[in-house]
């Protein structure tokens, strides 16, 4: 009877919050209907594996997404849903998912208010994973760290490979927009369009969302901020390693469609409709197959109407802060190297067959004569190659072309500690993945001397106690602190500042550029390596 008069009364009235109480569970009544959600031991409301769109399966294959249906009753929103389809590529992914399934667009709140009348800003987080793994629910991006700071913290999940962005010709005549691909950032766009209709209902304020992500997840909020359906979602943006300005940038829509053509080919299928029948594990399992690992995002003139370096170029992207970033040791010098061993010969052997005549320019700007110099150097090159010039050129179009809102760009480079005793004979891998068991000898990679990709994203987000792999230090607690109140006070305000921290200046200038080093020294640099990005710049071919 209780329940029932609850839901009357939330019936007849907007967004709710109905705050536990004598141990209930809180409430939240959204627009498809009452969701049941969790009172975590910090007194944080979680609500997990709520849909924000219908099941993507089916006919619903590689389509926009649709709007999630409406349900009777109390939903209960405690556990995690489904996984995005994806086959097991990196180490360092800890599911908490329930499963994997194409049935997968689920988000995950957190939030520290009682009633929706609090109005608090609310971050929404994309993952990386490449576009072809990741999960709302990985314990690093968990939100109650950041709820516990004042913000309604969302996770997103979105479709990944084959599932999210193979792009077709008989797709893109399907479709409404006569577009295809780019399901996996329309499902983004579906999220925030579910977090303006319905974050109320947890206390957020819908004009003040930040989005944020690492790699894929970065590159994706440079997606949202350059698509013309997602840029007035927003009020502020974060980018940690990677931007769609130069890392995995989308292709033109007829390369693209070839690329779905050959997969149907591949796979027997005569038209899309003998595709879309297949289950979802043959699916899959097709992608293990040279060629199709990954499929590019388009230009497919609906949600990217023209490439994003135009769009950035002409001022068209979202005009909001931005705090943007990336790690100083995002690639291994064996990028460049190989297995060969860091001298001056093979170091300027390997720089030619990458360069050709351009060769010497870039022994200049990435400069290295003893074999620990070349290795730095070659760890600079191979790092800026792989993401660092494309977060470089986000901070330097946004500052450019972004409506003079601020930019505050970072450096993070506190390494990792030491992994624990429990970890045996497991070693970190490529790109912050870890390596277990008895290949760990064969894939050793070299210490890592600086941060490593993804290492920041548990600073970041407050959660290093949820990573039981390292063995956590004071100072990394200390180092976590300081990036989280920055992050946390960029989204309240859209400025990092803030009582206790280090002064942080915003982009004056291109030519005259500070940043923060964020370490256990937080400091402010000024950026003496520009020459380095413009040359990328001039040989960068997207």
């Amino acid at each position: 009877m209780k329940t029932l008069i609850i839901l009357l009364a939330m019936a007849a009235s907007g967004p709710a919050l109905v705050s536990a109480q004598n141990n209930s569970a809180p409430q939240a009544k959204t627009a498809n209907g009452v969701l049941e959600g969790v009172v975590e031991p910090s007194g944080i409301y979680s609500f997990k594996g709520v849909p924000f769109a219908a099941p993507p399966v089916g006919e619903l294959r590689w389509k926009e997404p649709q709007p999630a249906k409406n349900w009777q009753g109390v939903r209960k929103a405690d556990k995690f849903g489904p996984r995005a389809m994806q086959r097991n590529v990196f180490g360092d992914m800890n599911f908490r998912s329930n499963g994997m399934s194409e049935d997968c667009l689920y988000l995950n709140v957190w939030t520290p208010a009682k009633s929706e009348k609090e109005r608090l800003p609310v971050l929404v987080y994309f993952y990386g994973g490449g576009f072809i793994a990741g999960d709302g629910s990985e314990p690093r991006y968990d939100g109650e760290s950041m709820a516990r700071k004042g913000i309604v913290a969302i996770t997103v999940n979105y479709r990944l490979g084959v599932f999210g962005f193979m792009a077709h010709p008989e797709l893109t005549k399907e479709s409404p927009h006569k577009a295809s691909g780019n399901y996996g950032y329309l499902d983004q766009n579906a999220a925030l369009r579910w977090v303006q209709q319905n974050v109320a209902a947890f206390g957020g304020d819908p004009k003040k969302v930040t989005i944020a992500g690492e790699s894929a997840g970065s590159i994706s909020v440079s997606a949202q901020m350059a698509s013309p359906l997602s840029k007035n979602l927003i009020a502020g943006a974060i980018g940690e390693s990677g931007s769609m300005l130069g890392t995995l940038p989308p292709t033109t829509l007829a390369d693209a469609e070839q690329l779905g053509v050959k997969f149907a080919e591949m796979m027997g299928a005569k038209s899309l409709a003998e595709l879309r029948a297949m289950p979802g594990e043959q699916v899959l399992e097709a992608t293990a197959k040279e060629g199709y690992g990954r499929f590019p995002s388009a230009v497919d003139g609906y949600f990217f109407p023209k490439a994003p370096k135009e769009i950035f170029a002409a001022g068209e992207q979202a005009h909001v802060p931005l705090l943007v970033g990336w790690n100083s040791e995002e690639m291994n010098y064996r990028a460049i190297m190989g297995k060969d061993k860091p001298t001056p010969e093979n170091y300027t052997n390997a720089v030619k067959k990458l360069y050709g005549e351009r060769a010497d320019e870039v022994l200049k700007l990435y400069a290295g004569s003893t074999e620990e110099g070349i290795e730095q150097a070659a760890t600079d090159l191979a790092g800026d190659r792989f993401i660092g010039y494309s977060t470089w050129k986000w901070a330097d179009m946004q500052t450019k072309t972004g409506g003079g809102k601020p930019v505050y760009r970072y450096l993070y480079s506190r390494p990792r500690p030491a992994m624990t005793p429990e970890m045996g004979n497991a070693t970190p891998g490529l790109a912050g993945g870890v390596i277990k068991g008895g290949d760990a000898n064969a894939n050793k990679m070299p210490q890592a001397r600086g941060a490593v990709h993804s290492a920041e994203i548990e600073y970041a987000m407050g959660n290093l106690a949820g990573n039981k792999v390292y063995a956590w230090t004071p100072e990394d607690y200390k180092v976590s602190e300081l990036m989280q109140n920055y992050f946390a006070n960029f989204i309240k305000t859209g400025n990092p500042n803030g009582a206790g921290l280090p002064k942080w200046p915003a982009l004056k200038s291109a030519d005259n550029a500070q940043f923060m080093q964020i370490d256990v020294n937080t400091r402010v640099e000024n950026d003496q390596h520009r020459n380095r990005y413009l040359f990328l710049d001039q040989v960068s071919t997207k």
